[in-house]
C-alpha cells in the first residue's frame, strides 16, 4: 500500500532541510543563517521567472487585467526581498567574516536566475556569462532569454496595436508623456506604466539595500567572487529596466498627473 500525501511528502521537506552544508569546521553558528537566505533568494527568483513570464504572455494577449494582477504578486515579492536583508543583517561582521574565507570563489555574482530576471527585464550585460559556471540546460535557459523579447520590447509592441509611436526613442517617450496626460482615455496602459516602473523602483532599492549592506559587513574589501564588491554593486544602480519611462518624468515638467 502506497503511502499517503502528508505536507512532508508533498513539500519534500526532508529533502528541502537538507540541502543546507555549511563549510567552515567546525560549523560557524551564522554559516547556516547565510546559506539558508540565499537558498530562499533563488526559490524566490524562481516563483519572480514564474510570474514574469506568465505576465510577459499576458502584455502578448493585451490581458492588462491580469497583467496587473500579476504585478501585485510581483511587487509583494519584491517587497519580501527587500527585508529579508533586515535578516541577514543581524549578523555582524565579525561574524561573517568567520566564515567568509570558505566561500570564495562563489558568488551572488554567480546566480543564474538573477540574470534570467535581469534578461527578461531588459538588462541585457551578456559580459558577466564569463563569469557564470553553467551546465548545457542553464547555457540553454540564459540563450533563451536572450533571443526572447524583453519587458520593454512587450511594452513597445502593445503601444505599436495601440497606436502610439514608439521609434526613434524621442517618439517613445512623446507617447508615454501622452498616456500620463491623457490617463482618462489609456487607463489601462497608465496602470501598466505606473506597474513596471514600481518593478524597476523596487529592483533598485533592493539593489541599494545590498550594497548598503555588503559595506555594512566587509567595507572597501573584494567581494569572494574576485569582483571589487561594495563599489561593484554601487554600479549596479544605474541600470533601468526601463529608461523611456524614467526620463518621462523629466519631460512632464509641471504637469500633474495621479
Amino acid at each position: 500500500m502506497s503511502e499517503s500525501l502528508s505536507y512532508g511528502s508533498y513539500l519534500r521537506v526532508d529533502e528541502l532541510t537538507a540541502l543546507q552544508h555549511p563549510l567552515s569546521s567546525p560549523p560557524h553558528h551564522d554559516e547556516m543563517l547565510f546559506i539558508i537566505i540565499h537558498q530562499v533568494y533563488e526559490l524566490w527568483f524562481k516563483q519572480l521567472l514564474h510570474e514574469l513570464d506568465a505576465l510577459a504572455s499576458a502584455m502578448d494577449h493585451d490581458d492588462l487585467p491580469r497583467v496587473r494582477k500579476i504585478f501585485r504578486r510581483v511587487h509583494t515579492i519584491q517587497r519580501l526581498l527587500e527585508t529579508q536583508i533586515d535578516v541577514l543583517e543581524t549578523m555582524t561582521p565579525q561574524e561573517f567574516n568567520a566564515f567568509r574565507d570558505h566561500l570564495n570563489p562563489a558568488s551572488g555574482f554567480q546566480s543564474i536566475q538573477f540574470r534570467e530576471i535581469e534578461f527578461l527585464a531588459g538588462v541585457r550585460r551578456t559580459e558577466t556569462l564569463r563569469y557564470l559556471q553553467t551546465d548545457d540546460a542553464q547555457r540553454e535557459r540564459l540563450a533563451a532569454r536572450l533571443a526572447a523579447p524583453s519587458l520593454g520590447d512587450r511594452l513597445k509592441a502593445l503601444l505599436v496595436r495601440r497606436g502610439f509611436a514608439v521609434a526613434p526613442a524621442e517618439a517613445l517617450i512623446e507617447s508615454l508623456r501622452t498616456i500620463y496626460t491623457q490617463e482618462g482615455a489609456h487607463a489601462d496602459l497608465y496602470a501598466l506604466l505606473e506597474d513596471l516602473i514600481e518593478f524597476d523602483e523596487r529592483f533598485l532599492l533592493w539593489r541599494g539595500r545590498h550594497v548598503r549592506m555588503v559595506e555594512r559587513m566587509i567595507g572597501g574589501k573584494t567581494g569572494t567572487g574576485g569582483s571589487s564588491g561594495a563599489e561593484y554593486l554601487t554600479r549596479t544602480l544605474a541600470y533601468r529596466f526601463f529608461p523611456e519611462l524614467w526620463e518621462v518624468r523629466t519631460r512632464l515638467g509641471a504637469e500633474t498627473y495621479g
